[in-house]
């Protein structure tokens, strides 16, 4: 299970919203500035958590399809993201790293199996992350979040 976000202008979300099918080709179009966080959107949104950011990078959004795999993040939402993350570095984030604590909580995608070395992996990750979503606030857009299983 994979998540990826997509910047798309907030005309093309609402349009989005309103043809489901449009959100497929934003998603699709690799000509498009995109954050693909593979596999570690959960590890990172324990540390979100942890961190006490309020951003739930799985849950966050509003629906676009009836299967709840694609959610739109208005232009609004996106820069309420862009500045907790931004204010939120990547060393505060690390300092809540447990494998122990994420191993018992089975967080995907290490579920019992989370350790030292898979830190790596969530940090560079998130800077990916948080640049998406700085870049894409700047641009004044909006974006689609995709969850592929």
């Amino acid at each position: 299970m994979t998540l990826s976000f997509t910047r798309v202008t907030q005309e093309e979300l609402d349009r989005a919203f309103e043809e489901p099918g449009l959100a497929e080709e934003f998603v699709d179009d690799e000509g498009r500035p995109y954050c693909f966080l593979e596999k570690s959107w959960a590890g990172i949104g324990f540390l979100l958590h942890a961190a006490g950011v309020d951003v739930d990078l799985y849950e966050d959004g509003d629906p676009i399809d009836d299967e709840a795999t694609r959610f739109g993040w208005s232009g609004d939402m996106v820069a309420r993201t862009a500045r907790a993350l931004g204010a939120t570095p990547v060393e505060v984030l690390v300092a809540h790293y447990d494998p122990a604590a994420l191993s018992a909580e089975e967080v995907y995608p290490m579920r019992h199996l989370w350790g030292a070395e898979d830190l790596d992996y969530l940090r560079e990750n998130y800077v990916d992350l948080v640049r998406f979503f700085q870049e894409t606030a700047a641009a004044g857009n909006a974006a689609i979040r995709d969850f592929s299983f």
